[in-house]
């Protein structure tokens, strides 16, 4: 059995298998830091318009970059291990760039997802460029109130928790 975590060239390689074997391939991606219900509900979501999901996973620097001192609070490997252990995610690639675009470029995915906190229009330009050059569809999945890492830890830090 292949192993769901794949680096950038294993990506491109299933990828291309896949695409032969007419299997519709969903891209995603981001930093998935305390992974909680409203990233599995939006995985879930993800993987249901297509036929396999590949998760691209923004690695430690970007998500220091991204989200600042103190974060991430787990490190790239654990977070890859957390995400291919759900049943909705057919692979994981951790991309060291604060951007997506190598991840697109490997997947080339027929669908890209992405949560409700983005529309199309603002979604990054460089990676908007990508998909626009793959092909990829871009599908909105509709964001889960209530649930984000940001709240948790504000939670976390409040006196009495």
């Amino acid at each position: 059995m292949q192993t769901k975590i794949a680096d950038i060239n294993q990506l491109s390689q299933r990828a291309r298998e896949l695409r032969a074997a007419g299997k519709k391939l969903v891209a995603t991606n981001g930093c998935f830091d305390l992974l909680h219900v409203g990233h599995v509900r939006y995985l879930q979501a993800a993987r249901r318009l297509g036929d396999v999901l590949a998760v691209g996973l923004n690695g430690d620097r970007s998500v220091r970059e991204l989200k600042g001192s103190g974060r991430p609070i787990n490190n790239e490997g654990d977070r890859a291990e957390m995400l291919a252990a759900l049943e909705c995610v057919d692979f994981v690639t951790i991309f060291p760039e604060m951007r997506a675009t190598q991840f697109i470029f490997a997947a080339q995915p027929a669908i890209y997802a992405k949560g409700g906190d983005y529309t199309s229009e603002t979604l990054n330009e460089e990676e908007r460029a990508a998909l626009q050059e793959v092909g990829a569809e871009i599908r909105i999945i509709p964001f889960e109130k209530g649930y984000s890492t940001s709240f948790l830890l504000e939670q976390l830090r409040k006196p009495g928790k």
